[in-house]
């Protein structure tokens, strides 16, 4: 397979697609990894299996729907494995394997059907200080956008996922590209107070466009950045309640196409009225209570470079 990531938006060839058997029971409070999940625990609405199943299956139908090749994990058993952004992700023609927190180590294994696909040359392991994962990494023309958190009480925060060492590493792996630094927000038990990835408070979309939400952001100036970048007449600034359904989080199929969650009206007739997108409404609902949605569930391979 010839990896080929180059944006976010541009048309969609192949993708992994995470997978929603056998997920175990809900976690206990102690045991999530993101604000999101606690607060569905405590509330007791952790979404079930058969649920989670029937979203990403109505997910998946989609991406066939525009002739998208779509692999899946092997079944972990009392695993989740839904978010397979988490676990690596793809810059040009390189795969990059994320150095995940030590709970969900466990699912990198499920990958080996990918791997297999890929030439050895271009996997690369991140040394053990560095940690990335895949939504805080953000392509957008020649530029990688980077969400980090560097206070000196990183240890202590479980939604801190990617550190200035990663960033550095990743800067000398892809020397022709520009890597943008942004700090992110971070709180582990209440949801509209941090933020997980920085693709839950920004994602370009269609071919010059972009959703942000600017309270994610713990520096004025990298909000202002993005802002600059776009032009203020080609974002959509979320409000705290929309970043908190995670109205961001959507994924495109191409730069004409994006799959958005059904209730995100608001969202929804803004890309398909102001920027005449086709928005492909899909359940995922469900889903989101667990600290991710569309774009967390995906790990694209290949997208053309249109």
């Amino acid at each position: 397979m010839q990896l080929n990531i180059t944006s976010e938006t541009s048309t969609l060839r192949t993708v992994v697609l995470g997978q929603p058997g056998s997920m175990g029971p809900a976690p206990t409070p102690e045991k999530t990894y993101d604000a999101k999940s606690y607060e569905s625990v405590i509330k007791g609405v952790y979404p079930s299996e058969e649920d989670v199943y029937k979203e990403m299956s109505a997910f998946e139908k989609v991406l066939r729907k525009y002739d998208v090749q779509v692999f899946r994990p092997w079944t972990l058993e009392q695993c989740n494995q839904v978010f397979a952004r988490d676990v690596a992700f793809v810059i040009d023609d390189k795969i990059i394997n994320s150095n995940i927190i030590p709970d969900r180590e466990d699912e990198k294994e499920a990958y080996e059907v990918v791997y297999d696909q890929i030439a050895f040359n271009k996997i690369y392991n991140l040394p053990e200080k560095a940690h990335v994962e895949g939504g805080d990494v953000v392509l957008y023309a020649n530029k990688v956008f980077v969400g980090l958190y560097t206070e000196s009480d990183y240890t202590n925060y479980k939604t801190a996922r990617t550190n200035a060492y990663a960033f550095h590493f990743l800067k000398e792996l892809f020397p022709e590209k520009e890597l943008i630094p942004l700090e992110l927000i971070k709180h582990d038990t209440n949801p509209r107070q941090g933020i997980l990835h920085l693709d839950c408070t920004f994602m370009p979309i269609g071919k010059d466009k972009a959703i942000i939400y600017e309270g994610g952001f713990s520096k004025p100036e990298d909000f202002q950045l993005i802002v600059d970048l776009f032009g203020k007449e080609n974002i959509f600034e979320l409000t705290r309640e929309e970043m908190y359904n995670m109205n961001s989080n959507v994924f495109s199929i191409s730069p004409q196409v994006v799959v958005s969650e059904r209730n995100f009206h608001r969202l929804n007739r803004h890309m398909q009225e102001e920027w005449g997108l086709t928005v492909e409404q899909v359940p995922y609902a469900e889903i989101s209570k667990m600290g991710g949605l569309f774009r967390c569930s995906t790990l694209p391979l290949v997208r053309l470079n249109d």
